[in-house]
């Protein structure tokens, strides 16, 4: 099942020297007529890796048909919460990680998602469908268009093969890119059985491997490494969580096994971008409860980073120590948020007063209540405030073309004139043309709304992939105007609203 030709890549495997315990060594399973749906050559070239890579020579082990020579395919184990209920052992049930390949962006993981069943299937096929495929391969391009941590896509492979979901679907299979994919999961997996020795060692992987900054942060905390670890670890999601929230993105499953130890956005299933401003809005329609809502999105994450903490309990040796350092998410994520949604309004450099962060902190408040009052498109909304200040000549005459494109998103117009008073007289002096120019920076004009990836899905559904790639050249430099695509940014259809996106994939 190798491929005749030598490697192209340099393969490392630190992760497949862990041990036996860690991981089940497996061949992916065949798939159909394979065809090439998409080929990342953007992230190709970013990495380094040759052009040889992606070409059709490699099509059947991008497929799961062969392996890349070199490669060392195995699926990992772990456990987790999930919807906050312990769910035992886990594991990669579709995925094969094929190894770990040297890049110019440093040594990075690839897997494949959808190449067949694994010992932690718990029954399923191990197959993913183009459907969720599709959305898996845009939207972790265009979080990385926006700046935010996340796992990549090198290439998606189409099949006719039949498999079934809530209908019969088709196959297909993702491959992704990762520093790392280690999850909360892996941590929380040893400590429940209390192997606390393989525990450590896959802490001192990661402390070797994945976050060598820890070693200094120890100073932070008495000299503990493991304390370092948790440290760092929730630093990185408090920054992931006000991205998120900045930009409108819902994940819909935020289990511990979906929780990515490096701070990245990975596992791409019922996920969305707000389309009207509604911070209880439940993007993911198998989350009957709410749990993952996009408001309660940062406190999900300090309740999946205590899981982790009591699974690194046993490295830390210190209740006390433990609990000091998950204390710091309180503080750092509102800052961090804070930071992000200034930035939106173009207030950034050099305004590190409390008091004037307290202050801008409750223009932003009231802005975002105002949006939610009318269930105001989000993405839309802070697109064109951002291009009237950048048209805006310093007279702040409400009564313009790019004002009134502002306002006519709402109903209540004196309100918003009120808060645009108030933004006014905090901007003082500046340059209403430097601000705006600095905001659209910040605020997107393309995101991958559910109704785009749809579109894309039902063309793709037909032989038709060219929607695909629109779409990712779009979301690759989502803060460009794209002359000639405004109907990309546009308010979505009366028939987006009649989308559901569940956890079947």
């Amino acid at each position: 099942m190798s491929l005749q030709a030598s490697s192209p890549l340099t393969w490392t495997h630190r992760l497949g020297q862990l041990g036996p315990q860690f991981f089940t060594r497996l061949q992916p399973k065949p798939v159909a007529a394979p065809a090439w749906a998409m080929r990342n050559t953007a992230l190709l070239h970013a990495l380094g890796w040759p052009d040889a890579l992606l070409s059709d020579a490699h099509l059947n082990a991008f497929a799961g048909n062969a392996l890349l020579p070199g490669s060392d395919p195995l699926s990992t184990v772990y456990s987790g919460h999930q919807f906050g209920v312990w769910a035992g052992q886990l594991g990669d049930g579709r995925a094969l990680w094929l190894g770990e390949a040297d890049s110019l962006l440093g040594p990075q993981e690839i897997q494949l998602k959808g190449a067949g069943p694994t010992p932690y299937s718990r029954g399923g096929d191990g197959r993913a469908v183009l459907r969720s495929s599709i959305r898996e391969y845009l939207c972790s391009e265009a979080m990385h268009g926006l700046g935010i941590a996340t796992s990549r896509a090198l290439c998606l492979v189409a099949s006719p093969e039949p498999v079934r979901r809530e209908s019969w679907e088709t196959a297909a299979i993702v491959t992704r890119i990762a520093p790392s994919f280690l999850r909360f999961g892996h941590f929380e997996h040893f400590a429940a059985s209390q192997d606390f020795q393989s525990l450590r060692l896959l802490a001192d992987h990661v402390l070797a491997h994945h976050l060598p900054e820890c070693q200094e942060r120890a100073e932070r905390w008495q000299g503990n490494i493991y304390a370092a670890l948790l440290d760092v670890v929730q630093e990185r999601t408090a920054r992931l969580m006000a991205q998120w929230q900045a930009v409108g993105f819902c994940h819909g499953v935020m289990n511990t096994d979906n929780m990515s130890l490096l701070g990245l956005t990975i596992d791409y299933g019922p996920f969305q971008f707000l389309d009207g401003f509604d911070p209880a809005h439940i993007c993911n329609h198998s989350d009957t409860q709410g749990r993952y809502a996009y408001a309660r999105q940062p406190n999900i994450a300090y309740w999946n980073l205590y899981a982790l903490a009591q699974a690194l309990l046993p490295l830390i040796g210190d209740d006390g120590l433990t609990e000091k350092v998950l204390e710091g998410y309180k503080t750092l994520f509102p800052r961090l948020l804070g930071d992000a949604m200034r930035a939106k309004l173009g207030l950034v450099g050099g305004l590190a007063r409390e008091d004037q962060r307290e202050q801008d902190w409750s223009l932003v408040e009231d802005l975002l209540q105002l949006l939610a009052s009318e269930r105001v498109d989000y993405t839309v909304f802070w697109r064109r405030l951002s291009q009237a200040m950048a048209q805006d000549d310093g007279t702040w005459q409400f009564t313009q073309a790019h004002w009134l494109n502002v306002s006519d998103m709402l109903l209540d117009r004196p309100r918003l004139q009120l808060w645009l008073e108030r933004y006014r007289a905090r901007v003082g002096s500046a340059s209403p043309k430097t601000l705006g120019e600095l905001m659209l920076r910040t605020n997107p004009k393309f995101v991958l709304r559910n109704h785009l990836a749809e579109i894309a899905i039902r063309k793709a559904g037909n032989g038709d992939f060219s929607e695909i790639a629109i779409l990712q050249d779009l979301l690759h430099s989502p803060f460009d105007e794209h002359p000639g695509f405004e109907s990309h940014a546009q308010l979505p259809p009366d028939w987006a609203g009649q989308l559901e996106i569940s956890c079947s994939s």
